[in-house]
């Protein structure tokens, strides 16, 4: 027999959470040290060098940071990376460095980078040993039993910024663990304690890979902003950025003014993205509120890349003072996506944000509804281009590159009708289970039915057509905890195939839910066509490769 536990084996280590709103609420607990209040902006070397970064590569990225103009627009932050530290204790048990990378040494360059009018960084690890990029054969040293000790050390020379990773968490020989045995928060919150038991104002980065779901700790009484998901790279890839967006969808409404989600570092002016998809990659990453930390040799980046990280209107929708993401609006599989935010002027909401992705792999024209971000008009400003597209009625078609974005700043809006439905349950006593499909209760509350796909359907019948039947707006309500630390064919998604009165089956991809199989999303939307009119229609729900989410209820446009 086959049992829920064997098939969602991560459930066991997550919090158990209903959440009807698929965003949840605005979390109210904030680190409030100090720092942290905008996302995190600077430079960082990993996705240019590895761990392989020397002391002259430290000095000529921080003074690239200045010379390019880039300080000037927030990049404050200049941090280490892993390869920086020594691999065995000095005398005292203090932290020692590595004197082939850093021959001055950490405090002289914490003196230069300072010297620069910028911040300085350091990175540890909440494991025995730290990150490398050679196995786990590197052992650098690891802070995990060390915290008070180290935390003393890193402010007496001056951090303004640590990175926390996460590897060695489990045991000295356990060098990479995305499902470990033991609860990581503990790591994180002595690592906060001993920081703030410096007196310096030092901001923190957890580094956890998005591991055990760090947004609901809540990780906003943890860290000034924490990883969501497993590297983005290197190499950088579109595929790396759809992971990435996929898991971020559930957890939007978890972070605010001094905690932000983390999608990890930029890949801007590295080698595998186009121009355009690295202009999507800043904007949205600017959009969601993550920090903005460079990770590209500034020494030879391209006029190209550092014009798109220049943009000062990108780097306002990041920095501004609301704090709140754009969160997922609707999403038209294989075509584009829908996001959107608040913005603030002091406390007064301003406009909104608007960003579309253009998913195929080709460029052209996107007709998009401003009714799917619940609006039917509204004065628009291109952000990226800065140009006035006066108001904007119903819909609006742009160009877009291939996996180009287009992204808004709308003011004076006039707000749409939402649409009404009338729902059906999945597990109501008309409906049709087949091939294995089968129910299950979560949180003591609702009940869903899972094992849709690989031969399991789900059958909805008596759906109301209304007076003339046609093309429906569906509003769908499942749960996807599939989430995945690598890429595949449908990262941190899955994919269902909806099928009216027998129609052909049309493909909808449907993001995470969260990390555990009881939360649920509410309010996917997808427009079908097929209903006839009056109560006689059924929906089908299938998938004859893969499982599709498991199901709470749909509901139907009146």
């Amino acid at each position: 027999m086959v049992t829920w536990w064997k098939m969602y084996p991560c459930w066991r280590l997550v919090t158990i959470l209903l959440a009807m709103i698929f965003n949840g609420s605005r979390t109210s607990f904030a680190l409030h040290n100090g720092v942290g209040v905008t996302p995190a902006m600077g430079w960082n070397p990993y996705n240019a060098f590895a761990c392989n970064t020397v002391e002259s590569q430290y000095h000529s990225n921080a003074q690239a940071v200045v010379n390019l103009g880039l300080k000037a627009l927030g990049y404050n932050y200049v941090n280490l990376d892993c390869g920086w530290q020594g691999t065995t204790r000095n005398a005292s048990g203090a932290f020692t460095w590595n004197v082939a990378a850093l021959p001055n040494g950490v405090p002289a360059l914490a003196t230069f980078v300072h010297s620069l009018g910028l911040k300085f960084g350091v990175y540890s690890d909440g494991g025995f040993f730290a990150c490398d990029a050679v196995g786990g054969t590197a052992h650098f040293l690891g802070s995990l039993g060390h915290e008070s000790q180290d935390a003393a050390i890193f402010a007496s020379w001056g951090a303004d910024y640590l990175k926390y990773d996460n590897c060695y968490a489990v045991s000295s020989t356990d060098f990479v663990d995305f499902d470990p045995p033991i609860e990581i928060q503990p790591h994180y919150t002595t690592m906060r304690d001993a920081l703030a038991a410096t007196g310096r104002p030092i901001l923190f980065s957890a580094c956890e890979w998005g591991v055990q779901d760090p947004a609901r700790w809540p990780a906003s009484s943890v860290a000034n902003s924490w990883r969501i998901s497993n590297d983005i790279g290197p190499p950088a890839s579109w595929d790396n950025l759809f992971r990435i967006i996929n898991q971020l969808v559930p957890i939007t409404g978890f972070a605010g003014p001094g905690g932000f989600n983390d999608l990890d570092m930029l890949e801007v002016g590295n080698t595998g993205l186009t121009t355009a998809e690295q202009q999507t990659h800043f904007a949205f990453w600017a959009a969601a509120k993550s920090p903005l930390i460079i990770s590209t040799d500034l020494t030879t980046i391209s006029q190209a890349a550092l014009s798109i990280l220049s943009n000062p209107r990108v780097i306002a929708l990041n920095q501004d003072p609301l704090g709140q993401s754009i969160s997922f609006k609707r999403r038209y599989t294989n075509d584009h996506d829908v996001w959107a935010g608040h913005l603030s002027d002091g406390s007064m909401v301003a406009g909104n944000t608007l960003v579309v992705i253009n998913m195929a792999n080709s460029a052209r024209s996107i007709a998009f509804e401003l009714s799917d971000v619940g609006i039917t008009s509204a004065t628009a400003i291109n952000v990226i281009t800065g140009a006035s597209l006066g108001t904007l009625t119903n819909s609006f078609t742009s160009a877009f590159d291939a996996h180009g974005s287009l992204v808004l700043k709308l003011s004076n809006f006039v707000s749409a009708t939402p649409p009404s439905f009338t729902f059906y349950q999945a597990a109501a006593a008309g409906n049709v289970l087949g091939g294995g499909a089968s129910t299950r209760v979560i949180n003591n509350t609702i009940t869903v039915v899972g094992f849709v796909g690989e031969g399991g359907t789900l059958g909805f019948t008596g759906i109301d057509g209304g007076a003339a039947g046609g093309t429906k707006l569906l509003s769908l309500d499942f749960v996807n905890a599939d989430f995945t630390e690598t890429n595949s064919a449908c990262s941190n998604c899955r994919n269902a195939f909806i099928s009216i009165n027998d129609g052909p089956a049309v493909q909808v991809q449907m993001p995470l839910s969260g990390q555990s199989w009881d939360i649920l999303f509410s309010g996917y939307l997808v427009s079908l066509s097929g209903f006839v009119a009056g109560k006689t229609n059924t929906v089908q729900i299938s998938n004859p490769t893969a499982f599709t989410p498991d199901w709470y209820r749909i509901g139907v446009s009146v």
